[in-house]
């Protein structure tokens, strides 16, 4: 006869093994009676013996106490988001791309083809093949920890099934509502007299944040894996096609309509085929996504900014709707930059009811010749802010009225100038123009800068027009008693607010340069700035040659950051934010003004001593420009193991072509 525990860990391993098959495979091996059954055992055993109660219990997916608040999660690798192609042509340019920094000249790049589900990121970690830890993307580097909800998905192993689990597997993936569970929600929803959810994403984002599990499980969310995070005790797989195999054999859903293509044209007949069958499929795709299947190519092409250069995310078209213009208004941004939004008769369109919709510039208006009264063709795609795609000529009203550009600022009334070589026109009142002070501040407060916790666009409104905030520095002296004279801001919130601002003064260089919000500065530029200049008195005692001698900081930028410092209002702002306490590590000596400065050089090919990027870094420390194309302007191209076209192009160019050991001259060893 079984013991207690031994009977505990066989119905663990039958109660896991029969939801596999249930919600994974979808091949049951057992009746529903049967299966509740055994789970009614094991909640007795469990009952009568606690200490055989274990977190990847079949028991434990779903009963948590409500919570008060989602948790932070810091995710151990970023999760990155990814570029958009629209076209066929662009995803042409992302290949074209791909196969020039992979010198892989007309040699075919194999790709593997996702469809891309409208739903949620997530990261499910486990720690010796147990689940411990579930965290919504966020901001790619912190989500929120929603594990107790994540529990409750079925699809989801609670346990790996492998016999030597390693120490840490994080996987990742998208949770998602199907057609069929969305339209069972929302019948119960009606049903209770209460408000029915827009679409499948909106009802899916709902469920997995509730603060009571209990609710989520009732919803039947879905989800499919399609990546990994931090592995630790496991070898990683070679391809992206691996990681899904291993993923399918430890336990986790994979979309089973992913291809792998090789070439180019292979992908563009997948992406067809797909968009034929989309609305046969159960569950929303807005697209497909297209990754580099080598893992070793996918690290060869590193990222940019926020997203990686070996894949991309070619969207559906997107949905339209007919309305007219009642009018049209100029809002002003940060930067003074002023955008005309049309005010539109309200019409549903891509999910959700669209009012206002942006006309992006002058110059856009006139190409489309827009003039308020019209009748015209709304597009919004995903989360893409809706626009004014075409006028419908033959239904334009007479006396439709043209749009002018105002000559003052609708804010603050300081004259509104339109530079030859812009096309956006701006407000030059700069911090005297409200509007300018307070998306400044709604900017600092963003996740990907400061990431102030609670202090969205509303609120800063509101504490703008209390008088309580003119500039962001102002954040740093609120105290909590002030915020309680708000609207709907009682004691807890008010704390809580004042502990979020308190925790932000702990910060990058990097996402303070970008806080900032210096004019033709954003993320990618911040953390280069950051990475070469090493400290913020670096960066301010800067001039523009040493400035434009960084790659992808241009004369433009270069200008924009010197005008930024140089600025005495803007210097004011900075030293009061630095007096309220706002730290972030330097580094040491980064930025060496050398005789590199000038000079642009091309690597190709393997390196023993570096990788190319390592060796980019060094060259760029040293005040040269790094390029991935070779021209007459190529000062030389350094060529290391197996290079490919680029030195065939510089010998064409009368550009010298040098070795690794004339590198480590330039830039010394790894260990100096």
């Amino acid at each position: 006869m079984k013991t207690p525990a031994e009977r505990a860990a066989e119905l663990h391993d039958l109660l896991h093994e029969h939801s596999h098959r249930y919600y994974v495979l979808d091949d049951p091996s057992v009746s529903d009676a049967e299966y509740d059954s055994l789970f009614r055992e094991l909640q007795v055993l469990e009952s009568e013996h606690p200490e055989l109660l274990t977190p990847d219990s079949p028991t434990q997916r779903v009963g948590a106490a409500p919570q008060e608040g989602f948790g932070t999660v810091r995710h151990a690798a970023p999760m990155l988001s990814l570029a958009n192609a629209f076209s066929q042509e662009e995803l042409g340019e992302f290949d074209r791309r791909v196969r020039e920094r992979l010198e892989r000249d007309d040699a075919p790049v194999c790709y593997v083809a996702e469809p891309k589900i409208d739903g949620l990121a997530i990261s499910l970690r486990y720690e010796n093949g147990v689940f411990v830890q579930g965290a919504t993307r966020g901001d790619g580097q912190s989500g929120e920890n929603v594990t107790d909800n994540l529990r409750t998905i079925d699809m989801i192993p609670l346990r790996l099934r492998t016999d030597d689990p390693p120490a840490v597997f994080e996987a990742r993936g998208e949770v998602f509502m199907s057609h069929q569970a969305f339209r069972a929600l929302n019948e119960s929803m009606s049903a209770a007299g209460k408000a029915a959810f827009v679409n499948p994403r909106n009802a899916a984002a709902g469920s997995l944040r509730q603060l009571d599990s209990r609710k989520t499980a009732q919803r039947r969310l879905s989800i499919n894996l399609y990546g990994l995070g931090e592995l630790q005790g496991m070898e990683i797989p070679a391809t992206q096609m691996q990681v899904l195999q291993m993923l399918q054999e430890v336990g986790f859903p994979v979309n089973r309509e992913i291809r792998l293509c090789e070439g180019i044209d292979a992908c563009f007949a997948f992406y067809e085929a797909i968009l034929q069958r989309r609305a046969t499929l159960g569950y929303d795709i807005d697209g497909v996504v297209f990754k580099v299947d080598s893992l070793a190519e996918q690290r060869e092409l590193g990222f940019v900014s926020r997203a990686p250069r070996w894949a991309i995310a070619q969207k559906f078209p997107a949905e339209e709707a007919t309305t007219t213009i009642d009018s049209v208004e100029f809002q002003v941004g940060r930067t003074g930059a002023l955008t005309p939004v049309a005010r539109l008769a309200p019409v549903f369109v891509g999910g959700v009811t669209v009012s206002n919709a942006t006309l992006h510039n002058m110059d856009e208006i006139g190409r489309k010749d827009i003039r308020i009264g019209d009748t015209v063709v709304v597009r919004r795609a995903g989360d893409v802010i809706p626009e004014v795609a075409r006028v419908i000529l033959d239904k334009r009203r007479r006396g439709a009225r043209r749009i002018k550009l105002p000559r003052t600022c609708p804010v603050c009334g300081s004259p509104v100038i339109n530079a030859d070589d812009e096309v956006k026109a701006r407000c030059t009142g700069g911090l005297q123009c409200a509007a300018q002070r307070r998306e400044a501040i709604k900017h600092f407060a963003s996740r990907r800068a400061m990431d102030i916790d609670g202090l969205g666009d509303k609120l800063v409104e509101q504490l703008a027009d209390a008088g309580l905030i003119e500039t962001v520095a102002d954040l740093y002296t609120l105290e909590a008693a002030q915020l309680q004279s708000l609207p709907r801001m009682g004691e807890k919130s008010a704390s809580n607010l004042i502990d979020a601002i308190d925790a932000s003064r702990e910060t990058t260089l990097a996402r303070f340069i970008f806080a900032l919000g210096i004019r033709d500065i954003g993320e990618s530029g911040a953390a280069l700035l950051a990475a070469q200049f090493g400290s913020l008195d670096a960066l301010m005692q800067a001039d523009e040659a040493e400035l434009t001698s960084i790659d992808d900081i241009g004369p433009i930028a270069a200008s924009s950051i010197r005008a930024f410092f140089a600025n005495p209002d803007n210097r004011a702002v900075v030293d009061a934010l630095l007096a309220s306490g706002i730290r972030f590590p330097t580094t040491d000596s980064v930025h060496t003004v050398s005789s590199l400065a000038g000079n642009t050089y091309v690597l190709t090919g393997t390196l023993a001593a570096f990788s190319r990027d390592e060796a980019k870094q060094r060259l760029q420390r040293r005040g040269a420009k790094v390029s991935g194309s070779v021209s007459g302007k190529t000062t030389a191209v350094f060529a290391g193991e197996s290079p490919g076209s680029k030195v065939t192009r510089a010998e064409s160019l009368g550009v010298p072509v040098l070795d690794e050991a004339a590198l480590l001259e330039l830039i010394g060893s790894p260990d100096e």
